[in-house]
């Protein structure tokens, strides 16, 4: 493991976000050390959220696909960028409308804060993550977009990793529908530090207590950051040490994993 400057005045930490895929799981193999890091968090009862840019499933598929991994999360303790955005709408434009590109994740939450799902004059187009994203739907948006409905993505991802290869993402298609009508979304998940602030909200957590675990410096670290978290860098996920190093910006720890943080839940 590697220490960093930031080692000298860290801070204590009461509550912790982490990602998803590279930090607890890769390839829905759980990560060694993962499944005694969430049990051990269980087991003090300290306050934690798992985090996704992921639209595509509720918190009990995750919940769900985790205990297929070996992992016990329960779906309280699950954060995705579908209710991030949903907790933004309701915020901003309590029981409005919204033509959604989307899945599950997605129009559950929004249903949930007492949105309504439309095709007819939204207030807002809201583009997620699918499996499969339909040329008719996409025109839809873009005219609707065109003709002054808010345009809200759940994160800028441009590709989704599949045995296959990369596959097209929410940021690929919000590029399209922005490329067609002129128009720019609002992306709500990460690297946005709305995400980080909605998921401390969640847990009525403090930015000044609270630790962020990722695998990416361009959407985890940077977001972490931005929110005023302290961020530490696993190397279990898509990132080495020395690509780390290129970023103008620095987590305040980098770890082989989060097998190495069970010591500060001692």
């Amino acid at each position: 493991m590697e220490p960093t400057p930031q080692d000298a005045g860290r801070r204590r930490v009461a509550s912790w976000l982490m990602d998803m895929d590279g930090v607890l799981v890769r390839e829905e193999q759980a990560i060694p050390g993962a499944g005694q890091f969430i049990a051990r968090l269980r087991e003090r009862g300290i306050p934690f959220l798992v985090l996704t840019n992921n639209s595509i499933y509720t918190r009990r598929d995750l919940a769900a696909r985790l205990r297929t991994s070996g992992l016990d999360v329960p779906e309280e303790a699950i954060w995705t960028s579908a209710l991030a955005t949903a907790r933004f709408l309701e915020l901003q434009r309590p029981g409005g409308s919204a033509y959604v590109i989307g899945e599950a994740g997605l129009t559950t939450a929004l249903h949930t804060v007492g949105y309504t799902l439309t095709e007819r004059d939204p207030d807002y187009v809201v583009l997620g993550e699918t499996r499969t994203y339909s040329f008719e739907r996409i025109t839809r948006a873009i005219r609707l977009v065109a003709g002054g409905a808010r345009f809200i993505a759940t994160n800028p991802d441009p590709t989704g990793p599949t045995p296959d290869g990369p596959l097209p993402a929410t940021g690929s298609v919000a590029a399209l529908i922005s490329h067609a009508t002129g128009v720019a979304p609002y992306f709500v998940g990460k690297p946005n530090p709305l995400m980080m602030r909605s998921a401390l909200n969640a847990i009525d957590a403090h930015s000044e207590t609270t630790a962020m675990i990722g695998d990416r410096m361009d959407t985890d670290i940077v977001s972490g950051l931005e929110a005023g978290l302290e961020t530490i860098l696993v190397l279990t996920g898509v990132t080495s040490r020395a690509e780390a190093e290129r970023h103008p910006y620095r987590a305040s720890r980098i770890l082989d994993s989060v097998a190495d943080l069970l010591g500060d839940l001692d």
